[in-house]
């Protein structure tokens, strides 16, 4: 099995000398010619689509001569440009490719009008590249820098780089554009968090999810599958793909994403290029919920950060319809409409290769914030849902385990964070159980805050981690768990009702308004005055039958009900068959552990200090919540009472003191 430092070190950006010196050269755009035009949180909108150009530039070099050549002979016969396309494809084994003669040297050193020329040779590139300019908006930028008199500036600039295959390998580029897009993000701090996860969390992630499998991924000539619904820019795909490549180098990795902010998308696809990826198609655009582009496809390591606490309104109606459809995903119930990360989660756990696969089930790791741990009344969609994940109320288990992280981790947020672990098949140990891990302080301080992330993780905190996921034991940062144990029955209360009896002009004539009331009745009911309530059924029953009238059911209990009167000193009530009265408006819910007698847990929680309470356990309603603050939760220790009266008394002597020195000055 590799080494934990070998998987951390295979997913960290490099910072050779030369990934240094090229970051520099690149970044030395926005010194020259970009500080005094554009904010400093925007330098990467610019730089990042420039250097994908001077990139692609290179790569394609080699076979630029020939696809030229092929261009022109189609266009002389001509041969309709998707036709040509495709011969270019199928020719030089491209998956993108360029049909103009231009290039970022071609046009640093031309004549003609610089605008337009760099607009007319970006829209030659290949439809698949061509929605990556558009997503950069990058005609756009053209028209600002060209305006600002630093369009020429941009252009020369990165023509004088040299991004060719030759000059830099894939792993090389890829170190480079990591680094950039860092850079970037770091200086738009908060809003980076939409889209870029940092990466000591992404090292984690993969941590877990690869180090404690089983020895096969070390085994010659295997393949392994890795997905991202919620891709962003394919930083965690990369790094997955990355660590796999360190437990063993001849892995073959497939990956797959899918990703719905079109700028996000750019910039995933982008960074799959500058790693080399051969199909950057491997990215989807779109809404990985209502149009999955991968819907027949399951995978062996999932990893995702979906959004936290976004409202998914928008597309509610289509989730809906898939639901009525009968979509697995959502079968078990929907969350609120303002939080989507419970769709997410049930979108991932369907997504799982099954167990009994050629890899034997997939595996995947998620973060969301504390919402997913309890959100919901007990028997509502989000608990359904929780109820699924953990194997509760036969659901399916795939909850494997939750780690805690600590506060201001994320660039965008300083709320609690998590990450859930799931398995489609846990190791033998692990089965029918649930760990929790405490990871709340295991972090070291930032030297320099991003937005809001003040706190990372080193190498050693992740090997911490990991180790508390793989010992598999209960201590003070583990708490291992059953599904029962997750699960509780909240049990309606009810105060019993204590009433007098008001027999009043208002009261009888509400007595009278029913159908079975007849005249002579009145008598009856007046005669109730100075009555006990508990005393009515007996009572009316006998008070009618000397007025010779009848006293149904229906009737008896409409006139109690209107003679009641509340008085706490009043006896507790029954009704007319002698059970117990409530109170409706005293409702309470009481919540009982599932494997506790709820009889046995009212008796030594409830009924010494409410006496009269009462409960139907018939209308209880089964839960589930995962409540890692609560287990984990250590009560500060109270100081006994002589150490607070030494305190007291030292510090009365202290008062004493600078009284006697003011007396003495005086």
């Amino acid at each position: 099995m590799a080494d934990t430092s070998e998987i951390l070190d295979s997913i960290t950006p490099k910072q050779t000398a030369k990934v240094n010196s090229l970051n520099a050269a690149i970044w030395q755009t926005a010194d020259d010619y970009l500080r005094l035009i554009v904010p400093a949180e925007n330098y990467g909108d610019y730089i990042i689509p420039f250097t994908v150009l001077r990139r692609l530039e290179g790569r394609l070099a080699a076979t630029k001569p020939g696809v030229l050549e092929l261009v022109r002979q189609e266009n002389e016969r001509g041969t309709d440009p998707t036709i040509v396309g495709l011969k270019i494809e199928n020719m030089f084994k491209l998956r993108f490719w360029n049909t103009s003669e231009l290039s970022l040297e071609r046009l640093a050193t031309s004549d003609d009008a610089l605008n337009e020329g760099l607009k007319q040779y970006l829209r030659t590139f290949s439809a698949n590249i061509l929605e990556i300019w558009d997503a950069f908006e990058f005609e756009k930028l053209v028209d600002f820098l060209d305006r600002n008199n630093q369009l020429w500036n941009m252009v020369n600039h990165f023509a004088s780089i040299d991004m060719s295959d030759e000059a830099l390998q894939d792993q090389t580029m890829g170190d480079i554009f990591e680094n950039l897009m860092y850079r970037s993000f770091a200086r738009k701090a908060k809003d980076a968090g939409e889209f870029y996860t940092p990466r000591d969390a992404i090292r984690l992630m993969t941590s877990i999810l690869f180090t404690s499998d089983d020895a096969e991924l070390e085994e010659d000539g295997i393949i392994r599958s890795v997905y991202d619904p919620t891709a962003g820019t394919c930083g965690m795909l990369i790094a997955a793909r990355d660590a796999l490549r360190a437990i063993n180098p001849g892995i073959e990795v497939i990956i797959a994403g899918q990703e719905l902010k079109e700028s996000s998308f750019a910039m995933g696809k982008s960074d799959l290029l500058m790693q080399g990826f051969k199909d950057p198609e491997v990215l989807k655009y779109g809404n990985s919920l209502t149009n999955d582009q991968y819907a027949d496809d399951t995978f062996d390591y999932i990893m995702a950060n979906p959004p936290y606490g976004s409202s998914w309104k928008s597309f509610q109606k289509d989730v809906k319809a898939l639901q009525e459809q009968g979509d697995p995903r959502f079968a078990e119930g929907l969350p609120a409409v303002s939080d989507g990360q419970m769709l997410f989660l049930m979108h991932i756990a369907h997504k799982l290769a099954p167990a009994d696969g050629p890899t034997k089930g997939g595996r995947a790791a998620v973060v969301t914030n504390g919402s997913p741990l309890f959100t919901g009344d007990a028997e509502s969609g989000p608990d359904s849902i929780r109820k699924y994940l953990i194997g509760a109320q036969g659901g399916t288990e795939v909850l494997d385990a939750i780690i805690a992280l600590p506060n201001d981790m994320f660039y965008n947020t300083g709320i609690a964070t998590y990450i859930w672990i799931l398995d489609q098949n846990k190791e033998p140990r692990r089965r029918d159980k649930i760990q929790f891990i405490d990871a709340t302080d295991i972090c070291a301080p930032m030297r320099k805050n991003m937005g809001q992330k003040r706190y990372e993780f080193t190498e050693d905190n992740i090997r911490e981690i990991n180790q508390l996921y793989k010992n598999f034991e209960e201590n003070e940062r583990s708490i291992i768990v059953t599904a029962d144990d997750l699960t509780y029955r909240d049990v309606p209360m009810f105060k019993l009702a204590h009433y007098a009896v008001s027999v009043t002009d208002e009261t009888v004539a509400e007595a009278m308004n029913h159908k079975s009331a007849f005249p002579k009745h009145e008598a009856v009911i007046r005669a109730m005055q100075r009555r006990e309530y508990n005393d009515l059924p007996k009572a009316l029953r006998a008070e009618a039958k000397e007025h010779g009238v009848k006293m149904g059911t229906p009737l008896l209990k409409h006139i109690m009900k209107s003679l009641a009167i509340e008085d706490e000193n009043a006896p507790a009530s029954f009704d007319e068959k002698g059970n117990p009265v409530v109170d409706a408006s005293t409702k309470v819910i009481e919540r009982v552990p599932y494997l506790e007698d709820v009889t046995e847990h009212m008796e030594r929680e409830v009924l010494p200090f409410v006496p009269d309470m009462q409960w139907d356990e018939s209308l209880a309603k089964v839960g589930t919540e995962l409540p890692l603050t609560r287990l984990f939760y250590k009560p500060e220790e109270t100081r006994s009472l002589e150490e607070l009266d030494a305190d007291i008394a030292a510090s009365l002597e202290r008062i004493a003191a600078l009284f006697g020195e003011v007396r003495s000055n005086d």
